[in-house]
């Protein structure tokens, strides 16, 4: 009799271990280009890491949103219905609509540029409720910095942008700040929609002497239309991610979004086994890699100097 309870308990404690060990995470972002994907990427691997793996002890989903607001506001609903474990939306569209859908489920967005400007979180230090996340603020003056070094006569800048991104504007605020200390003026070349970016970029022309894409979801989502139209007019066109330059931008400073992704891993790991997200700080994405494209250079009419190829991470050829 004691030997069949011991093996009755040992089983329960078993299948309780099991139990607390299976989890869910739903990932959901406001549409698919390389910098979202690999940040989605890395949260996966973080995850294997640290011991959640799919098909073993995790349930991993994820959906985009196709760069649709309304879409992203039905898959944040449909993502509280099934009750995750936790969710993790990636862009600041994303992560608005699961935050207003739930405020039990634990939530860890990442790739959001400015959590308190987008209401997600009360203060980066103390988050509140059941949000928290990763930052990827943009290393801005070094963007400024970099424009300036790499186009030595520049006066104006075109900043292609959708003004319904709030991050968007966050930057664009940024941004202007750090080129008026530089003496350098901006220009808006606004684009509601991915189709509208040609025609933004275009609005540019003849004005700027050189294009700069931040990390705008919509205008990314589109990024050949506007390198098309750099390479048209021999404009840099210099952009706020790394991922962009092996599409065709001629150069930036930023992030790893594998990294990011896996940062993000790190944060949904302390909530899984038991830390309240609102009691988690913002997390900010660390290091700064200069990418550089030789090819897309030569396109733009771009000679580039030699102290910025020492200097690079990457060399795209």
């Amino acid at each position: 009799m004691r030997k069949t309870l011991l093996l009755a308990a040992a089983s329960l404690a078993l299948a309780t271990a099991a139990s607390a060990q299976n989890v869910t995470v739903s990932v959901t972002a406001i549409v698919e280009h390389p910098a979202l994907d690999a940040v989605r990427d890395g949260v996966r691997e973080g995850l294997a890491e640290a011991g959640y793996k799919t098909g073993e002890n995790l349930e991993f989903t994820y959906e985009s949103a196709q760069g649709n607001p309304a879409t992203a506001a039905q898959i944040a609903r449909e993502f509280v219905g099934a009750g995750p474990d936790v969710i993790v939306p990636i862009s600041t569209p994303s992560a608005q609509a699961v935050a207003a859908a739930t405020r039990d489920i634990p939530v860890v967005f990442t790739a959001v540029t400015d959590p308190v400007a987008a209401g997600l979180v009360k203060s980066n230090e103390a988050p509140g409720a059941n949000v928290t996340g990763v930052s990827d603020l943009s290393p801005i003056a070094d963007h400024v910095a970099l424009i300036k070094e790499l186009v030595p006569d520049v006066k104006s800048v075109g900043f292609v942008y959708n003004p319904g991104e709030a991050n968007s504007v966050v930057l664009l605020n940024l941004f202007r700040e750090a080129a008026e200390k530089e003496g350098i003026a901006v220009v808006e070349a606004p684009a509601n929609k991915s189709a509208d970016v040609q025609n933004a970029a275009r609005s540019a022309v003849g004005k700027v002497e050189a294009l700069y894409v931040p990390t705008d979801n919509t205008i990314v989502s589109a990024l050949e239309a506007l390198v098309g139209v750099a390479e048209e007019n021999d404009i840099p066109l210099i952009s706020g991610d790394t991922d962009s330059v092996e599409r065709g931008t001629l150069a930036s400073v930023g992030f790893d979004y594998h990294q990011v992704g896996k940062q993000t891993a790190e944060v949904v790991v302390r909530v899984l086994k038991g830390e309240k997200p609102g009691e988690i700080p913002v997390t900010f994405a660390s290091g700064t890699d200069l990418v550089v494209n030789k090819k897309a250079a030569e396109a733009m009419g771009v000679t580039l100097p030699q102290a910025v190829l020492d200097r690079a991470t990457k060399v795209v050829e």
